[in-house]
């Protein structure tokens, strides 16, 4: 039966072109390695080199068969890694999605802590647009995500995942900055029922917020519909429109924007992050959701409507 030593072997033969200097690399004699030929040649029932004066050339069943075991180390070598990943928080990968406002701030901030502690750990991030549907708890029944960020306004989870609370998310106003109503700290809601509103992609879009249309007296008269966050941000510093600024996106905007909070206030949503349960979860993955809870200490204290998680 083949084994990966006998594949080694006959790799370093095939690149040093000789059974000396592949028992040089291997720190093995010269005639074991000529005897471990021999018995993969028996084995396979070819010639797998031609054997010359000064050394060794494959043959073309030899060439196919280095080729072929160059392939197979390499996947036992993918396969130990990936195994290692799961008692490792120091390699592997986390994968995580979000939706646009998670993925201004918080998402990079997140990837910046966990960064510096486990720089061995690939980062990857996938944020929802508009044929995306939230929360994206598919990819991670499908192994396609690590840690999926979602909100309260979507559909309850798969039974199946862990859901991990992390911060109440509050909502605030976000003005022109030179609008007569942003002067002060907080706007009464029913003075913005006539101005242009700017909405976005599920979960940053209006339609969850029932308070609004409530405390307004009527619908939200929607002027813009753009799901880039940057975007939206633009349109509201340009004075088109105003627009609802989750806490979750920071408090550094656009120079030509004010936040203001709203009276009423409106109900904050609440941030979870999802994830397979935790047996067989790789370590990395572990490890980053640590950093997520550390942040929502931070994340909730900047809302005054944060329940501990």
């Amino acid at each position: 039966m083949l084994d990966g030593w006998s594949l080694r072997v006959l790799v370093e033969v095939g690149r040093r072109g000789s059974f000396s200097g592949a028992a040089e690399v291997l720190s093995m004699t010269q005639p074991a390695v000529s005897r471990q030929i021999a018995m993969l040649e028996r084995h396979t029932g070819v010639t797998l080199f031609h054997r010359r004066p000064r050394g060794v050339q494959p043959t073309e069943a030899g060439r196919a068969a280095i080729e072929q075991a160059m392939a197979v180390l390499d996947g036992m070598s993918l396969f130990e890694t990936r195994l290692r990943a799961f008692a490792s928080a120091d390699i592997g990968r986390v994968r995580v999605t979000a939706f646009p406002s998670a993925a201004t701030r918080f998402v990079p901030e997140s990837f910046r802590r966990f960064a510096a502690d486990h720089p061995g750990v690939e980062l990857s991030l996938k944020v929802g647009g508009p044929d995306v549907a939230f929360p994206v708890t598919a990819d991670l029944a499908e192994g396609a995500a690590d840690v999926a960020l979602l909100t309260s306004w979507g559909p309850v989870p798969d039974p199946g995942l862990e859901v991990l609370d992390l911060f109440d998310d509050e909502l605030l106003v976000a003005l022109p900055a030179g609008h007569p109503l942003a002067a002060g700290e907080r706007v009464r809601l029913a003075d913005l029922a006539a101005e242009p509103w700017i909405d976005g992609t599920h979960p940053d879009g209006l339609a969850p917020v029932a308070q609004l249309r409530a405390a307004m007296g009527r619908a939200p008269r929607i002027a813009h519909l753009c799901d880039d966050w940057n975007g939206r941000q633009g349109l509201v510093a340009a004075g088109v429109g105003v627009m609802l600024h989750p806490s979750i996106a920071g408090m550094a905007v656009h120079s030509g924007i004010r936040l203001v909070e709203p009276a009423p206030r409106l109900p904050a949503r609440r941030i979870s992050a999802a994830v397979l349960p935790a047996p067989g979860r790789p370590s990395a993955v572990s490890a980053y959701l640590r950093v997520l809870r550390e942040m929502s200490e931070t994340y909730g204290r900047m809302a005054p409507t944060s329940r501990p998680p």
